[in-house]
């Protein structure tokens, strides 16, 4: 398989992975509300669609991603539903714990692919971080606002943005030395998991508001 080849497979198994796990957190969130089936299918799919569709607006980009990509969309909508029927509350707590992984793999990646459709479009570099950051976290914000919650990723302390936004400036930087095309990609999904994985392990937490 020729290089260019190898690396678009890789691209799509992994963000398929990570749409998935982040479809999986926006429906363990409204199993949690007992929303009806009309709300499990929209929290899922905000969840795993979000942060990159408000990456698409932000840069005026048509059709949103997952326009060009149902098969995504109808994979959510069948996660959703298959949840519905065999997933009860005994599995959540198991299920969390298996979704720490993929969680941290598919914030690595969204930021990566926020960064390289911000720099394909011209974009400069904090504005392809910030892409990044957006891509990888507003999913599960806008989850969290849906459920009428105070967002994970700001209220838990444990780095979440933070590790994406240090992830996009490693696809930055190789970038900007030439080296191979997917380089940058592995940087940003290896440094942004990794992070995120040390901070959870070794549970990090970022300065709060005093009272």
């Amino acid at each position: 398989m020729p290089p260019s080849d190898w690396l678009h497979t890789l691209r799509l198994l992994l963000e398929i992975a990570a749409t998935a796990a982040f479809a999986l957190s926006g429906i363990i969130a409204a199993a949690r509300k007992r929303l009806d089936v009309v709300g499990v299918c929209v929290v899922s799919f905000v969840a795993a669609f979000g942060g990159g569709t408000l990456r698409d607006l932000l840069l005026d980009q048509r059709p949103f991603f997952w326009v060009r990509h149902t098969e995504f969309v109808w994979g959510v909508l069948a996660l959703s539903l298959a949840a519905m029927l065999f997933m009860r509350h005994r599995h959540f707590e198991p299920t969390e714990r298996a979704m720490l992984l993929p969680d941290a793999i598919g914030l690595g990646l969204f930021a990566a692919v926020g960064v390289d459709v911000a720099t394909a479009v011209g974009m400069p570099a904090i504005i392809g971080v910030m892409m990044g950051v957006i891509t990888g976290v507003f999913g599960g914000v806008l989850r969290d606002v849906l459920c009428n919650e105070v967002p994970q990723a700001f209220s838990d302390h444990r780095p979440y943005a933070l590790c994406a936004f240090a992830g996009g400036w490693a696809d930055v930087a190789l970038r900007q030395i030439h080296t191979s095309e997917w380089m940058p990609l592995v940087a940003c999904v290896a440094i942004t998991a990794g992070l995120r994985g040390l901070a959870v392990w070794r549970n990090w937490q970022l300065p709060a508001w005093r009272v």
